[in-house]
This record gives structure tokens, sequence and C-alpha cells, in this order.
């Protein structure tokens, strides 16, 4: 199994780190793929993914985090791109959950990235929440052609249609492990095979047996089965198709 989308690297994370890893080894998740959230962190995840053959790194400036973000952050990520051996651009996007944010701001930075990502050949892993129609037409626009993973996607079945078209894949977290997420759970069962990659987001979005806990990589097949249920497929089926699709949008081998 591949998890898409995991902040390993965080310092909640650090005194523990190789256990974390162990643990994930043992549940059968081969790789990893960790996004960046703001300047401050992309030193400890490329140091860690140099140095973990499982971990693949995904420096980028997350759209709530802005007021954190500098002109020459930008510039930054431009180098990395350029010079470094990273697997995306991530965690990117809009997120207009909270009313008072700046759109504008948010707007510019996901343009900046989508740029950088562009320029060399990268996917991107997209954060969007309450914005999923804007951040499509911004990738229409901006004639963005590597594809990459919606993370713990949240629209409708339109808007997933609407990606997988645009050759991204859809990232399935914790969230369909609740009986209570109908509209999730309907969407993810409908999507087609070749759409859907998996991701814990650890620390966040646990699976509801692990409902208040910090999750882990380690939970991952507890998504894994419950996607198979919902859909009505085989645990290894599930598992081999998403591991399949990771691959091929992220390149990793």
């Amino acid at each position: 199994m591949i998890d898409t989308h995991c902040h390993i690297d965080i310092e909640a994370f650090a005194d523990n780190f190789e256990d974390i890893l162990s643990k994930a080894r043992s549940a059968g998740v081969r790789a990893m793929v960790v996004p960046g959230v703001d300047r401050a962190g992309w030193e400890r995840l490329l140091f860690l993914c140099r140095n973990c053959s499982e971990l693949f790194s995904a420096p980028g400036l997350h759209p709530l985090y802005i007021q954190n973000h500098r002109p020459s952050h930008i510039d930054e990520l431009e180098a990395l791109a350029q010079k470094s051996k990273i697997s995306a651009i991530g965690e990117i996007g809009l997120d207009y959950f909270i009313e008072s944010v700046d759109q504008t701001a948010q707007k510019h930075l996901f343009e900046q990235q989508l740029n950088i990502a562009k320029a060399n050949q990268l996917p991107i892993l997209l954060h969007v929440r309450k914005a999923h129609d804007q951040a499509l037409a911004t990738l229409r626009r901006k004639h963005f052609p590597y594809g990459g993973i919606v993370h713990a996607f949240s629209g409708s079945y339109q808007q997933a249609m609407q990606y997988i078209k645009l050759d991204f894949c859809i990232g399935v977290c914790g969230t369909i492990t609740y009986s209570r997420a109908k509209r999730v759970r309907k969407i993810i069962k409908e999507l087609p095979p070749e759409s859907l990659v998996l991701e814990t987001d650890a620390p966040d979005i646990p699976p509801a047996e692990h409902n208040g806990e910090c999750n882990l990589p380690e939970y991952l097949p507890e998504i894994v089965a419950s996607l198979a249920a919902l859909r009505g497929e085989t645990e290894k089926a599930v598992k081999s198709y998403t591991t399949s699709n990771a691959t091929r949008v992220l390149g990793i081998p």
C-alpha cells in the first residue's frame, strides 16, 4: 500500500519516528508521501525523505497558513523543484472554509505554485475546501497537464469526475470509515477504480476505530477494509489498484 498523504515529519512524531515507520512497514505500507505546509518545515521534510527510502517529499505552501508565507518562499520552492528530487508540489490549493480568509491572496499563491509545478513537470497535492469549482477553473485556465491527487476529497460526484478528466486521482482517507459520512461514502463507491488512491493524513482524520486519537500510517489497512466493503471488492484488489494509481500519478517506483 501507498499512503499518499501523511505528515510524518511533524515535531509530535519526532521522538518515536522510527517506531512509527516500523509499524507502518509491518502493516504493509511500502511508501509514504510527505507534503509540506510552510517554508519552516521543508528542511526536516526533505532530510527525512532523503534518508528514508520509503518516504517521498512534496514541499509546498498550504493555503491556510497564508500569513506565514513570503514572496521569497516561492523563489525557494522554485529552486527546490529545479534542483531537488521531489515527487510533487504540495500541499497547495484553496480553502474557503473560513469566511474571513483572504481569497485573493490564496488564489495568487495557488497560481504561483501551479506555475512551478508546470514548469518542472510535477504533479500536485491539492488541498481544497469549499472552493472546488474555483480550483477546477484555475486548473483549466492554467492548462495544468500533470495531474496529481485531490487530498481528502470533500466535493460532489460531478466535481470528482471533473478532476479525474484533468488526470487527478481522488484521495480516500479515514472519513469513509464513519457510517455518518454518507455523502462521501456514496461518491467514493461510484468513482472508477483507476481514480482512487489511499491516504491517512496522519496525524489528522483517524479512522472510526481510533476516533479522537492521533492518526498513524499503520492504520491504512483499516481504510482499505472500509473501501473494499463499501465497493464490494476484495482488499487485495483495492490494494492493487490504489497502489498502481499512486505510482502512476506520482511516479513512485
